[in-house]
């Protein structure tokens, strides 16, 4: 995959491999942009992402990595920022990075991606939470802190599937990165997950392009192994669709490169 901008490192606490060995394996990979972007810190379910103490020692080595193997691969850095209201942190807002990816995880408090929660799902409405997810999505989008939508159709994770019609559902969603002119990405870690299929889905991605709503890829890799898993099929389908570039960022400022 010529671009991936969504991977972490073991400062978020559930994944393995080493700055290096991530940046080796992409070089291996074809990867020309390569982007860092680890759980940001939050007060707030920290289990699951770096502590605010360790934010300069990771945006240090990214930039020492990037110096180090300037020669070989183009790597940014960036954060994913899990949206939930009145917990995101000045620190992270104003990070000195290439770009903030925002993301939601939560649905009222509940890590609706989670297996260790999935049982939350018995006696609960689909079509409800679907559409309080992408009404989540939707209000993370109009706070214009964040760069790249992540993984837009996360709620599919488990293959629960909603019996309304899935475009109705987030017509608001893509409206709102439109207007707000974020960036999409497709995001390959699906394919690794019950649903088996990217995020966002094609049906979603076809609208995007009607709307002219640029693109980007990531792995989500959280091992060595999951770096350009799949991104054959990723770029095809973005291809397929009529995409022709895609957007990386620099100082929170996007360049269209060729994918």
């Amino acid at each position: 995959m010529r671009v991936d901008l969504h991977n972490h490192t073991t400062l978020c606490n559930h994944a393995q491999g080493t700055i290096e060995q991530y940046i080796q394996k992409a070089i291996e990979c074809g990867t020309k942009y390569f982007g860092f972007s680890d759980h940001a810190p939050m007060d707030f379910d920290t289990k699951y992402r770096m502590g605010f103490e360790d934010m300069q020692k990771y945006e240090n080595d990214i930039k020492e990595a990037k110096q180090k193997y300037k020669n070989k691969i183009d790597i940014l850095l960036g954060y994913e920022v899990d949206y939930i209201e009145g917990h995101i942190d000045e620190r992270v807002k104003n990070a000195d990075v290439d770009y903030l990816i925002g993301s939601v995880h939560f649905i009222e408090r509940w890590g609706f991606d989670n297996p260790e929660f999935i049982k939350e799902y018995q006696g609960k409405d689909i079509d409800e939470i679907w559409q309080k997810y992408f009404d989540t999505v939707t209000k993370m989008l109009n706070t214009q802190l964040f760069d790249i939508v992540g993984h837009l159709d996360l709620i599919k994770v488990f293959k629960f599937m909603p019996k309304s019609n899935i475009l109705d559902i987030a017509k608001e969603t893509l409206k709102a990165i439109k207007q707000n002119e974020m960036v999409l990405e497709i995001n390959t870690a699906g394919y690794r997950k019950p649903i088996a299929q990217p995020y966002p889905s094609l049906e979603l991605l076809k609208e995007a392009y009607r709307l002219n709503i640029p693109i980007t890829f990531g792995s989500d890799a959280h091992e060595i192994g999951q770096i350009s898993l799949n991104s054959q099929k990723a770029v095809k389908m973005a291809k397929d669709t009529g995409y022709k570039k895609c957007i990386i960022f620099r100082n929170r400022q996007k360049e269209f490169v060729d994918f």
